[in-house]
């Protein structure tokens, strides 16, 4: 039986135990009904009837809230012994504040599994020390551009390749009455993690938005940028998403899709596992699975999808002894190759080679997962901007689609990042 923490903090009783006793707190986001949440909270099951000298504290906290809750026990110096966490900042602020240890030695002890993660996977991941600190349990994709085939056959259109096939995708849709793009903006994270991600890495290009966020030659307020802003300003101006999409959550917005009352949605990976659960297979099969469209004149590769390696596993600083021995053995557990495949094969990305049985999932899934084979990948803007700029991004971005001025909203970004 997994016993859930307590609301005051993520420590198990004793971070050293005595003996060969063990006992451990795990805190992950895997809450949802969805394949692939349910297959980790068994593979943490699983675990537990393997290991009954360990006692295994379990606790999964629902994904909007998540971050904040890490953020809050780990000010309080309460964090679990082996919590989820994301590549980029969000990793590297536990490791300025010596709040982790790494678990190199399991990747030395595992050299196949060290070798078979893709390419890039491993190295946000491994810090400055040198050392490894996580190995990601999932390909964090935030941007593909989901298509109902039907509704696109119906209109004799194909699937836009270009900025202005999009823009005349969305008044065409308009006029039929039809929804051109779903949007579930309600945390504002998604605007930016699913959409302007994207846009603007077409833009702008990957190395200006580097030197941006390391304010080193370039600003969020240069007029690249701000041409970026604006395109995502063009999407609003020509009622690209329903009304009330910043009142919409994800999953709303997922069904309404779903339903056929939009046209298309560009989201993440997230959404082949929630539809994988929820959709009959007939719906599945009428999605399609595309890039977002290139933009004439962007600095930035027309071939990308916003992410890379997605979350992983970290392993608290405090937890010592026989707590640290069954602690790094539950995060082996939870992203060696088997487990990989089991994530792979409840409809979600994975950066690793592993080989997916094609009758274990879905249609959408399966073209999805081709699909990511022959992309390169673009830095999610949350990931590496500040947490200041990157909120300034997400509520700007509500303001633009409430018909705010791209001017300001880059002037706010760039005052939160240059502090």
């Amino acid at each position: 039986m997994l016993a859930g923490c307590t609301d005051s903090g993520g420590k198990s009783d004793s971070k050293e135990s005595s003996g060969d006793e063990a006992s451990i707190s795990i805190w992950h986001n895997f809450a949802g009904d969805d394949l692939r949440a349910r297959t980790v909270r068994e593979m943490i099951a699983q675990f537990q009837e393997d290991h009954p000298d360990v006692k295994v504290d379990a606790q999964a906290i629902p994904v909007d809230g998540y971050r904040q809750r890490i953020s809050t026990v780990a000010a309080a110096d309460e964090l679990p012994d082996v919590f989820l966490t994301y590549p980029g900042s969000f990793t590297e602020e536990f490791h300025k504040g010596g709040l982790i240890q790494p678990i190199t030695t399991l990747f030395d002890e595992n050299s196949e599994w060290k070798d078979s993660f893709l390419e890039g996977a491993i190295k946000p991941y491994e810090l400055e020390d040198g050392e490894i600190y996580s190995a990601p349990v999932a390909m964090s994709a935030t941007s593909f551009l989901y298509y109902n085939k039907q509704l696109f056959e119906e209109h004799n259109l194909k699937v836009p390749k270009s900025w202005d096939e999009l823009i005349a995708a969305v008044k065409l849709f308009n006029e039929a009455g039809i929804t051109p793009l779903a949007m579930g903006n309600q945390a504002p994270w998604v605007a930016q993690s699913t959409t302007f991600g994207a846009i603007a890495d077409r833009v702008t290009g990957t190395e200006w938005f580097f030197k941006a966020v390391e304010q080193d030659g370039a600003s969020f307020t240069d007029p690249i940028f701000i041409e970026a802003l604006n395109h995502f300003k063009e999407l609003v101006d020509n009622d690209a998403f329903a009304d009330g999409a910043n009142s919409m959550d994800n999953t709303q917005a997922e069904q309404y899709f779903a339903q056929g009352k939009a046209a298309m949605m560009i989201n993440g990976s997230w959404t082949l596992s929630s539809l994988g659960a929820s959709a009959s297979e007939d719906v599945l099969e009428n999605i399609g699975v595309a890039v977002v469209p290139i933009i004439e004149d962007g600095k930035g590769s027309g071939n990308t999808i916003t992410g890379g390696p997605g979350g992983g596993y970290l392993l608290s600083s405090d937890t010592k002894g026989a707590n640290k021995e069954a602690a790094l053995e539950l995060i082996y557990a939870l992203s060696n190759g088997d487990a990989q495949k089991a994530i792979a094969e409840s409809n979600s990305m994975v950066m690793y080679d592993v080989e997916v049985d094609k009758a274990k999932v879905n249609s959408l899934f399966y073209e999805a997962f081709n699909l990511v084979r022959e992309v390169e990948y673009a830095p999610v803007y949350d990931l590496y901007l500040t947490a200041a700029a990157g909120e300034a991004v997400n509520n700007g971005l509500q303001e633009i689609m409430l018909g705010g001025d791209p001017k300001k909203v880059a002037e706010k970004i760039q005052k939160a990042q240059s502090q």
